[in-house]
């Protein structure tokens, strides 16, 4: 029986808009999670950095060169230092804050990119009543431990790196572990030519209570043959080819209550 949480209480399979579905829209831009949110999603997927001032962008690299073209390294400057940067030539950066304001009703996955951001990150789950709808996950086993530890068990988060490892591992020894802390593992298909995702490893995570999610999944027959293996959620940039995908198997019912 996987773990209970507000956050993943769907009743079907999790259809992520993986930055809010960066094919079609600039990611991590307002008006690519506003697509989503018009097309049916209700989970979107975002990243977090930190400014000098510690306002929490959401916005996957650390520097602003390749989505802005701006020699410019979020952690250095303050918030008011990014006010001109436009993602793709088109659209500002949001703050988190923006985006848990502007939709209250959608569930967000938050991947906490830096270290400098964990702070703002536990002051804002902490501070702005919205643990119920966040999952966090992080490339630092040490930054979710930070924030676990800071938040308790109210918090949903995904599996670190080593804890992705050890699920692995385990799933080959079929010995039956836990992770305390964690309701959801996280992650790709494949790790370089190995798969990760296969049947074993989802059956282990479901007999230890885990989710499992996969990223980042835009080819509609790969998504066929995940919902066939049983995952629990599919994060994608292509918004439409995963929303045909859930319709055809009976699985489009993305709305939280």
């Amino acid at each position: 029986m996987v773990r209970s949480h507000p956050y993943l209480d769907q009743g079907s399979i999790i259809a992520f808009a993986h930055r809010g579905g960066a094919v079609d829209q600039p990611e991590n831009s307002m008006i690519a999670f506003q697509r989503a949110i018009e097309m049916g999603y209700r989970y979107i997927e975002t990243d977090v950095h930190a400014t000098k001032d510690g306002v929490l962008m959401a916005f996957h690299d650390d520097d602003l060169q390749r989505t802005c073209g701006l020699d410019i390294k979020i952690s250095d400057v303050e918030y008011s230092g990014l006010s001109k940067a436009r993602i793709d030539g088109k659209e500002p950066i949001p703050t988190l804050e923006e985006i848990l304001s502007a939709w209250p009703n959608i569930r967000v996955n938050i991947d906490c990119k830096s270290d400098q951001a964990v702070e703002p990150l536990i002051a804002a789950l902490q501070h702005g009543n919205v643990v119920d709808r966040v999952c966090v996950g992080s490339f630092s086993d040490r930054r979710l431990g930070a924030i676990r530890d800071a938040i308790g068990p109210r918090l949903c988060s995904s599996l670190g790196p080593r804890e992705v490892a050890k699920l692995r591992l385990l799933s080959k020894l079929t010995s039956i572990k836990s992770f305390v802390g964690a309701h959801a593992a996280q992650i790709p298909l494949k790790q370089g030519p190995i798969t990760l995702t296969n049947k074993q490893l989802v059956d282990h995570a479901h007999e230890i209570g885990l989710h499992v999610h996969v990223w980042t999944i835009n080819d509609a027959e790969e998504m066929h043959n995940l919902v066939d293996l049983g995952v629990d959620g599919i994060m994608t940039d292509t918004l439409q080819t995963l929303k045909n995908v859930m319709i055809e198997r009976n699985q489009w019912t993305n709305i939280p209550n």
